[in-house]
């Protein structure tokens, strides 16, 4: 098992409009941990969505960020994180005027299949994320229970 990734080598995908390039994998940590950074235009986010099997934090690299978790709004910027337990309803939004970036660390892994099997795969991590089709949502919500995941609604 090669226990080391460099980041020019990273594999990046467009889920829901935003940019996720994987920095370490559940294959490089014994599935102790997968953190990807999460390029994020503004307005877009992740829908609201409940996590069965992983916590999640996460950390502010540029931008302005609502979390809403378990419906309270918390706003953070650069420099800020959070943590999200598992079983916890929550959604994340740039509310900022520019791109924003998270870097968000899913523990235990696994998450990053889910990612795999549901994204768009791009050439490198200065590509521009791809809007989400039909198709790609009707994708997303059909694999999101065998991950352990609940996409409560539209965000």
């Amino acid at each position: 098992m090669d226990s080391s990734i460099a980041s020019g080598d990273a594999t990046v995908y467009s889920v829901v409009g935003d940019r996720y390039t994987y920095l370490v994998t559940g294959a490089q940590t014994a599935g102790g941990c997968f953190m990807f950074e999460a390029y994020v235009p503004p307005g877009n986010g992740s829908p609201p969505h409940v996590h069965h099997r992983e916590d999640e934090t996460f950390y502010v690299v540029e931008g302005e960020f609502e979390v809403i978790v378990d419906g309270a709004p918390i706003r953070l910027s650069r420099g800020e994180f959070l943590f999200a337990r598992r079983d916890v309803p929550h959604n994340f939004r740039n509310v900022g005027a520019e791109p924003g970036k998270l870097i968000i660390t899913v523990t235990p892994a696994g998450l990053e299949d889910f990612f795999a099997e549901i994204g768009t795969k791009l050439s490198s991590r200065d590509e521009a994320p791809v809007p989400p089709t039909p198709e790609d949502v009707a994708r997303l919500l059909a694999a999101a229970p065998r991950y352990g995941l609940e996409i409560l609604g539209p965000d």
